[in-house]
């Protein structure tokens, strides 16, 4: 079995998966109860808060835990729109956003408040000098994805930062559930970006958990109300099993980065150098530095995104159509869309997503596959 769907969840780590048994066998109080069992408790989630904050050069006050990517999301854009509703109405994202951010704006439009989309070029990347000229008196957030999701390009953090020194009074978030671990801390974390959002099931750590990073001084208000955990800002009892285990993920995906990097670009590079010689097959993932190294799509023109997908499954390969949020409900690549792909490749696309442990003998044998695969979906067109 050749697991390539990564981006859409990956397998837990068997050290994570030990480390989230052991927790909740023997610390299974309530970090807010009063008692040595809640005190041993708290200790360990206040333990775990350490150590993802020192793995990411952070303060422990600045990391929140939450239940994964969409209510990082949900709770940045939602909460920055309630906080600082006084201030302005006006929001900037990107025409390429995961659905928990344009969700959120579109909720927020219902509510009166005015979005600005930035357009893509043909590679999926915004302009600066868009940013710039959507920035009004009345912009309260700015909420730029720092991978995407679909066709892995990598947007300009560094130089939005840049722009937005220049507004120190509005919010700057970067969605990077599919940035951590892929070498790209030196942009995503920088003395210009606010908030931060990330979910642990994108690296070996259990579904359900998350945290976001709210740098200190900046304000957002609770979604979540109720017990006052994480601060008074995110109540709720914590998954305690979970943080732990979290915090395991991200030590262990962070020792290695570099050579975890090198090993999914080659796996990439390998399907990307065989693939892209087809004639009737489109690459939108690119072979250069402005994309990820572990995302890789493309579509065979003349066959449905599925129908390659389950072909694939009939040998063992597990790919996906794009995002996996949309591939059940069969909608358009909203990226695709944003690029102005035509109808009838868009719906042709797949995603090759990797992680550290795939390996070029991996690449190898799914290149093969593919030539088959490529030869029947030729005779049948």
């Amino acid at each position: 079995m050749i697991y390539f769907d990564n981006s859409a969840t990956t397998k837990v780590a068997p050290e994570v998966l030990k480390t989230y048994q052991t927790v909740s066998e023997k610390i299974w109080g309530n970090p807010s109860s009063l008692h040595n069992m809640g005190e041993v408790a708290f200790n360990l989630l206040e333990q775990s808060r350490k150590q993802i904050a020192d793995l990411l050069n952070v303060k422990p006050h600045e990391i929140f835990f939450t239940s994964g990517g969409t209510e990082g999301d949900n709770w940045v854009v939602k909460g920055t729109a309630i906080e600082k509703r006084a201030f302005g109405k006006h929001l900037i994202t990107t025409a390429v956003e995961h659905p928990a951010i344009t969700n959120s704006m579109a909720q927020l439009e219902r509510l009166g408040y005015d979005v600005t989309y930035l357009p893509v070029d043909k590679e999926g990347r915004i302009s600066i000098e868009d940013l710039k000229a959507a920035i009004r008196p009345d912009t309260i957030l700015v909420s730029i994805m720092a991978v995407n999701n679909e066709i892995g390009t990598l947007q300009p953090i560094k130089e939005a930062a840049e722009v937005l020194k220049k507004y120190p009074k509005i919010h700057f978030h970067i969605d990077a559930v599919q940035g951590i671990g892929k070498g790209l801390q030196s942009a995503i974390f920088n003395d210009r970006v606010d908030f931060i959002t990330f979910s642990g099931h994108k690296f070996h750590a259990p579904r359900g958990i998350g945290f976001i990073y709210a740098r200190e001084g900046r304000r957002i208000a609770p979604l979540m109300t109720g017990g006052g955990q994480e601060k008074n800002q995110r109540s709720g009892t914590e998954n305690l099993p979970a943080i732990a285990g979290m915090a395991k993920a991200l030590r262990l995906l962070l020792q290695d980065e570099k050579a975890n990097v090198a090993q999914q670009q080659k796996v990439k590079e390998t399907i990307f150098d065989h693939v892209s010689q087809f004639e009737n097959v489109t690459m939108f993932t690119q072979r250069n530095d402005g994309f990820t190294p572990h995302i890789l799509c493309f579509a065979i023109k003349g066959v449905r995104g599925e129908t390659v997908v389950h072909a694939f499954e009939r040998h063992d390969i597990f790919i996906s159509t794009t995002s996996a949020c949309s591939s059940k409900k069969q909608v358009e690549s909203s990226t695709l869309a944003a690029m102005h792909t035509p109808d009838d490749i868009a719906t042709s696309a797949i995603r090759v997503s990797l992680d550290a442990d795939n390996t070029v003998a991996e690449a190898e044998t799914f290149n093969k596959v593919f030539d088959k695969l490529y030869e029947e979906f030729s005779k049948l067109n």
